[in-house]
Order: structure tokens, then sequence, then C-alpha cells
């Protein structure tokens, strides 16, 4: 049976919760961005080759952008990961992929540069082993609670991936207003969402009362917060942006009382578990104090 842990960060720690929300720092950052700027370099460098010392060029600045892209997403997935309590390894290894597209990348670029190829693979296989140096592989391994079967840990995964990706697009759309308040708001409503999230992961059996919020709840917030830019975009109404608004508020509330009803619920349970427990030790003589 799953058992949840008490500390600093143990949903049963209001505190420990409530400082979960949607304000973390891009994992990708500044050091994977600066990857995209080898590719541009590349293609404006080119135009004074030959054409098929251009044609190779452009080729190896699309590889080289795409790593980078691939990197930015790796990165980002594995912070996920890692924040997660329950997750399963990335269907894609983004981060191992950039690495290889990046040393094919430089390969070529380094052949139309008389490099030879024995050359222009020295030096693709030393930016290979340089990019896995500094960013690492993914994940290869699904993250698993001890004391919870397999099957109840899967069935936490795929509704914790469901459940982030209705957020995922909950919150691109909306930033992609351009409205601070607005993005501020649904950052809040993003938060009590993933307090119910954390506090499922880390006790599987809450999934049952759960998983009606983590589904269709969230899918419809998702809906209604494409319907609510789609209008925004066309025309700024203020009685469709309150109506979202008062929406959020009610889901937020919602969400946040159905959280604390199931760590109540679960305390209820260890204090049973504790007291059934007591008065068999005192039924075997062993003297409690």
């Amino acid at each position: 049976m799953a058992q949840r842990f008490g500390g600093k960060f143990s949903p049963t720690d209001d505190a420990g919760l409530e400082a979960i929300d949607d304000r973390a720092v891009d994992a990708a950052g500044a050091r994977a961005n600066i990857l995209f700027v080898p590719g541009v370099i590349l293609a404006v460098t080119a135009l004074n080759d030959g054409p098929i010392e251009l044609a190779i060029d452009l080729v190896a600045a699309g590889i080289l952008t795409l790593a980078a892209w691939l990197l930015r997403e790796g990165l980002r997935a594995h912070a996920a990961y890692n924040a997660r309590k329950v997750a399963r390894r990335p269907a894609l290894p983004r981060k191992m992929l950039s690495s290889l597209l990046t040393g094919i990348g430089i390969t070529m670029a380094a052949y139309t540069n008389d490099s030879g190829v024995f050359g222009s693979l020295l030096y693709g296989l030393a930016a290979l082993g340089l990019h896995i140096a500094a960013f690492g592989i993914d994940p290869l391994q699904n993250k698993r609670m001890e004391g919870v079967d397999t099957f109840q840990q899967d069935r936490v995964a795929r509704v914790v991936d469901e459940a982030e990706a209705h957020l995922g697009v909950i919150r691109s759309q909306i930033e992609g207003l351009g409205d601070r308040a607005m993005e501020g708001r649904v950052t809040d409503f993003l938060a009590a969402a993933r307090r119910m999230i954390r506090t499922v992961e880390q006790d599987p059996r809450d999934l049952t009362g759960a998983r009606k919020y983590l589904g269709v709840y969230l899918m419809g917030a998702r809906d209604a917060t494409l319907k609510f830019v789609d209008l925004y975009k066309r025309k700024k109404d203020p009685a469709a942006r309150q109506s979202y608004e008062a929406l959020l508020s009610d889901l937020e509330n919602n969400f946040a009382a159905k959280t604390n009803k199931m760590l109540l619920d679960d305390q209820s349970d260890m204090d049973i578990e504790i007291k059934v427990l007591r008065d068999r030790l005192q039924r075997e003589g062993v003297s409690l104090k």
C-alpha cells in the first residue's frame, strides 16, 4: 500500500504544496537558445561559397537549427521529468538526437572548409562528445515510487501526462494574447491544478477521486480557453474576459477544495491505521508509552 511521507516537501505540509506554481524559470534558458546562432552564421557565410558548398552548408545549417530546437525541448522535458514523483521516460530522446544531429551538422560544415573526410569526422565526433558532456542524455527509465504497484503508477503517469498536456495548451494560448494580467490569473489556476497533480503523484490511491478533475475538467478548461482566445483576438470583449475569469475562479476553488479534501481523507486513513496498530500491539502485550 502506498504511504504518504512527511517532511518539507510532503503533501501533508501545506507550505510545500502552496509553493508549487507555474512561475519556474525556463529549463532551456540561454545556454540552449544560443545554439541557434551557429546555424544562422553558417547559412550567412555560405552565401560566398560555390553552389555545391552552398547547398551542403545550408543543409548543415538546417540540421544545426533542428538540433538546437530538439535540445531546448529535451531540456524542458527532462526538467518536467525531474519535477515529478512518477514519470515515464520521454518517448523521443530529444537530447540524444540533438547531440547526434550536432555532430552531423558540424561534420558537414567542416567538410566544406577543406578539412577533408577524416578531419571533418573528427570535428563532428568532438562536437557530439562536447554536446553530451554539456547537456547530458535523456532519462532512460521510468520514474517510480517504492511501495506502489506498477499498474497503479502507470495509470497515474498516463493521467498526469494528459493533464500536463491540457495545462500546456492553456498556458501557451493565453501567452499568445500578450496580456500579463491574464497570464497571472491563469498561472494561479495552473498552480491549483498542479497541486492536485503532485498530491496524486505522492499517493496514487487519490487518483480515483481526482481523475474527473485531471481529465474532464481540464479538458473543458482547455476547450474554453481556445474559444476565449479566438474570440478575444478578434474582439476584446470585456464581457467575454469577465466570463472566462469567473470560470477560472470556479475551477481554481474546486480544485483547491478537492485537493484539501484528499489530504484530509489521507490523514484520517492514517489515523485509523495507527489506532488499529496500537490496539493490536496492546493485545500482544506490547506497552506503548
